[in-house]
C-alpha cells in the first residue's frame, strides 16, 4: 500500500473553441503583463478546494467521481453568466446547479479513512482570468479579456481530478467528459 501524502483538487475544465481562447488570453497576459495568480493554474472552475489523502486513495476519488456522473441528470447544464472584470479579479462567471449537485454527491461518495481534512465544496463557481496582479494591469488585462474571450464561444467541460505537487505542477488523475455546452 501507498501511504505517501498527496494535495487533491476537483476541477470542471473546458475543452475546444473556448479553452483555445483561454490559453491565447494566458500566453498573451502573462508576456505582456508578467504572471499573476491565474497562470499558475490549468483554465478551471473550482468544484472543491483542496484535500490530502494518501495516493494509494485516489481510486476511491475516481470511483466516487465516475458513480456521481453516472447517476446525474443528462445532458449537464453549464451556463457561463457573464464575465466580472473588478480591479482586484477578473472571470467567468459560472451558473449550474447540475455542477453543485454533482459535487456533492461526489463528496457524498468519497469515503477514505485516510484523508486527512474535509472536503470544501465550493459555492462560487468562476473561472478565473486574472487577480493578484498590480492595480495599474487592471484597465489593459480588462481590455485583453473582453477583446479575446467570446463568453458565447462553443465549449465542452471535462471533470477532472487533479494532483497539485512542487510548485505548481499538475498531474491529471482522472478526466471525465460532459456534454457540448453552449454558453
Amino acid at each position: 500500500m501507498d501511504d505517501a501524502s498527496c494535495e487533491l483538487i476537483l476541477y470542471a475544465c473546458p475543452v475546444g473553441e473556448l479553452a483555445t481562447q483561454l490559453d491565447a488570453y494566458y500566453a498573451r497576459t502573462r508576456a505582456e503583463f508578467g504572471p499573476n495568480a491565474a497562470h499558475r493554474y490549468p483554465p478551471h472552475v473550482t468544484l472543491t478546494g483542496f484535500f490530502h489523502d494518501t495516493v494509494a486513495a485516489i481510486s476511491i476519488y475516481i470511483q466516487a467521481l465516475t458513480t456521481a456522473l453516472a447517476a446525474a441528470p443528462q445532458p449537464p447544464k453549464i451556463t457561463i453568466a457573464g464575465a466580472m472584470f473588478e480591479p482586484t479579479f477578473h472571470g467567468l462567471l459560472i451558473k449550474s446547479p447540475w455542477l453543485r449537485d454533482l459535487t456533492k454527491a461526489f463528496a457524498w461518495l468519497a469515503h477514505s479513512p485516510t484523508r486527512r481534512d474535509a472536503l470544501r465544496l465550493k459555492d462560487w463557481l468562476h473561472l478565473s482570468l486574472a487577480y493578484d496582479f498590480p492595480p495599474e494591469h487592471h484597465a489593459p488585462l480588462a481590455e485583453c479579456g473582453r477583446a479575446m474571450v467570446d463568453i458565447a464561444a462553443s465549449v465542452r467541460w471535462e471533470l477532472r481530478l487533479y494532483e497539485r505537487y512542487g510548485m505548481h505542477e499538475w498531474r491529471c488523475h482522472c478526466t471525465r467528459m460532459l456534454g457540448l455546452i453552449a454558453a
